[in-house]
């Protein structure tokens, strides 16, 4: 309860300063930033950055449908086929549990 307190004293404090600070102040904090965002070296590093991704998103989009149909391709076959094979993570992909009733049994994946 004390925790909440002091919470709530805290919100409160910060509402009451924010508020003396007033409009006017916000307005010179957000033309600030709007003057940092438009100057001449950030709006350069802006333009370096979108052009190395431009170049690499072609990459970028390779790599990830490469690895999905990957993943894709080793889930489907180890649901299709009867053997779990590496995917169930014993060796030679044999298991030696036993199923009884009211139980799961082991090896099927887990999603």
């Amino acid at each position: 309860m004390r925790g909440k307190l002091i919470l709530v004293a805290g919100v409160a404090a910060g509402y009451v300063l924010g508020a003396r600070a007033g409009r006017e102040r916000y307005e010179q904090i957000a033309s600030a930033a709007g003057r940092f965002w438009q100057s001449k070296p950030v709006q350069r590093q802006v333009h370096q950055v979108e052009d190395f991704a431009k170049d690499k998103a072609p990459e970028v989009v390779d790599f990830v449908s490469g690895n999905v149909k990957k993943a894709v391709t080793r889930k489907g076959r180890g649901s299709r086929s009867g053997s779990r094979g590496s995917a169930s993570g014993g060796a030679g992909g044999t298991s030696s549990s036993t199923t009884t009733p009211g139980t799961t049994d082991s090896t099927t994946p887990s999603v």
